[in-house]
């Protein structure tokens, strides 16, 4: 059984190495990190997560995920590091690129590179994505880093990114790349999934919708080529109950990610792990 652990926010209050020590202890399969580069004061964008709109004060303390997964890759042997997700078009693919491959070297091969293009219209225009048209832009900068993690002298020539041959090392341990999963719940999602991608990372999401996109992805991997059992469904940002666990992964998921609640302190976050792990490992 996959379950993952993701780290709450503020997660500068609990150290990720010894988040993820204690989760690899305890059985998880993997621990994520998530992030907002910055937080515009002024904004009119809606906050998807409540039905007041309103953006949590919480919202503007994520730590940089690829330096916590570092840190916690440092301290633990087999748990998988994933993000969940990055905000793929308020990053340069040419330093993804270096910053990715460097990571699943030094963790042997255990990162999952969990994607989206976010819903804050003011954030990923400051951070210089074309709000309007992310997932193009996704798709662009994913098509990039390929070229980059795969050929010893990589170019590429799209409509957001643009670049001459150029060398770029180290390349990443797992072959042909990390594997690439899309979160997010739009139309178009699971297209996108099986035509670019390796998985998909809901939240907002039941068992039953997991059951039915299974059944969409089958025949979706059928008419493009692929096997369907290679694409991933990890859903994440879920409460610590056995039976919803279970649920998902009878409807077709691969991967359940719990949420726990912020702790300000290393023992009380074991604590918490401990209670979770009881619940929905055993």
């Amino acid at each position: 059984m996959s379950v993952g652990v993701y780290m709450p926010i503020p997660a500068y209050y609990v150290d990720p190495a010894f988040m993820a020590r204690k989760a690899e202890e305890l059985g998880f399969e993997s621990i994520w990190c998530a992030e907002h580069p910055i937080m515009p004061v002024h904004t009119t964008s809606r906050f998807p997560g409540n039905e007041s709109g309103e953006i949590p004060e919480v919202y503007a303390h994520f730590v940089d995920p690829f330096v916590a997964l570092a840190r916690a890759s440092g301290a633990t042997t087999n748990i998988k590091l994933g993000t969940s997700i990055t905000l793929i078009t308020e990053r340069n693919p040419l330093l993804m690129a270096k910053e990715i491959s460097t990571l699943d070297v030094f963790s042997k091969g255990r990162f999952i590179f969990g994607i989206g293009t976010g819903w804050l219209r003011e954030e990923t225009q400051l951070m210089g994505g074309d709000f309007d048209h992310r997932w193009s832009q996704a798709r662009d900068s994913v098509a990039a880093l390929k070229e980059l993690w795969t050929k010893d002298e990589a170019e590429y020539h799209g409509r957001y990114y643009d670049f001459p041959p150029v060398k770029v090392y180290p390349k990443p341990l797992q072959k042909p790349h990390p594997p690439v999963y899309l979160g997010g719940m739009a139309s178009n999602v699971l297209k996108r999934v099986v035509g670019w991608a390796d998985g998909w990372m809901p939240n907002r999401v039941t068992a039953a919708r997991i059951e039915e996109a299974r059944r969409e992805i089958d025949v979706l991997a059928g008419e493009m080529g692929r096997d369907p059992a290679s694409i991933n469904i990890s859903v994440f940002g879920q409460p610590a109950d056995a039976d919803l666990v279970k649920g998902f992964l009878n409807a077709g998921a691969d991967r359940v990610i719990i949420s726990p609640p912020t702790h300000h302190t290393d023992e009380a976050m074991g604590e918490e792990l401990e209670k979770i792990a009881n619940l929905v490992l055993k």
